[in-house]
């Protein structure tokens, strides 16, 4: 059963996701993220969890990292989860949103017990609220291929 996240300021998305691409988002844990400041754009890879009661997805950031500068003076961000084995069989969810901090309190620590449980560096180097910020990040457009 899926546990939702919740909390936080954003109102449920009002992109949808079929189950296929649900499922899909599910299995995967490393997306790439991009994020831009005075126009110039950035692109990392991160560990992310897609809550598919919301539609919302969330990765963890540390305060000194680029893309936590970037986020917190623009908002506005892109993530793609994609596999690419070959010129068949291709598959990609790519979403445009907005995203919020999640620092402290009851959404924190339930994001912080997921990631626990399903990542193995978060076992391996733990942190405490104030210490380093989850992003919550709301879709609000999508492009996907291959379901």
């Amino acid at each position: 059963m899926a546990r939702k996240i919740g909390g936080g300021s954003f109102t449920p998305t009002a992109v949808e996701f079929p189950e296929a691409e649900k499922r899909f988002l599910k299995h995967h844990e490393v997306c790439r993220v991009s994020t831009s400041q005075n126009d110039n754009p950035h692109i990392t890879p991160v560990n992310f969890v897609f809550d598919d009661n919301d539609g919302f997805f969330y990765f963890a950031t540390d305060y000194d990292t680029k893309k936590y500068k970037n986020l917190a003076k623009n908002r506005k961000s892109a993530l793609v989860v994609d596999v690419y084995n070959s010129s068949v069989d291709n598959k990609a969810v790519i979403i445009q949103g907005v995203v919020e901090f999640i620092e402290r309190g009851e959404e924190f620590q339930k994001l912080y017990d997921i990631f626990y449980q399903k990542f193995d560096w978060v076992r391996q180097d733990p942190w405490k609220e104030g210490e380093a910020p989850f992003v919550k990040v709301k879709p609000l457009h999508k492009v996907s291929w291959g379901f």
